[in-house]
């Protein structure tokens, strides 16, 4: 389990020293699990979403390697191509146009038929954001992205409102 503090954008393991000590933020509890998960875009186009793995040699284990990594964390040094973009955990990244510009680089690299994998630390809030954005540069109306990916990708992902709103907001050009 995963004590988490959305107020501090912070979490921590059930068990140790709780990182937040405010006495006005409510601390959550959150089960993890493992994400190694091809996510099927509206046009059948393959990318795959991906969680943070405490073990190096499981976190970069892969039956095949990605062709290109655009992540969320920067816990992630893999050892192929990729690119971290700055997303701060249960928030929304400040700029809008850097993501959209790494997901429509990713959605064409995707498209030719690369392995593209998208991550953060559980592949939930951040992750599952990046994919509901990207299933938007791939046709999907933004209302409805939210629900697409939590029925397509992972019941969890997309974890504040502020993600939810922003995925909604999130432009195409």
């Amino acid at each position: 389990m995963v004590i988490a503090c959305r107020a501090c954008g912070i979490g921590w393991r059930e068990g140790t020293e709780p990182l937040c000590h405010h006495p006005d933020h409510e601390h959550s509890r959150h089960e993890r699990h493992r994400h190694r998960t091809p996510v099927v875009l509206p046009s059948g186009t393959v990318v795959w979403a991906a969680s943070f793995e405490e073990s190096e040699a499981d976190n970069y284990a892969r039956d095949a390697a990605p062709s290109f990594g655009l992540y969320f964390d920067e816990k992630w040094t893999p050892p192929w191509d990729h690119e971290v973009v700055p997303f701060p955990d249960f928030g929304v990244p400040s700029d809008v146009d850097l993501l959209r510009q790494h997901l429509a680089a990713v959605l064409v690299r995707a498209r030719a038929g690369e392995r593209i994998e998208l991550g953060c630390w559980g592949a939930h809030g951040r992750t599952g954001t990046a994919v509901a954005c990207l299933a938007v540069l791939d046709g999907l109306v933004p209302d409805t992205a939210v629900a697409w990916v939590r029925d397509n990708y992972c019941a969890r992902a997309i974890e504040t409102a502020d993600q939810e709103a922003f995925v909604a907001a999130f432009p195409t050009t």
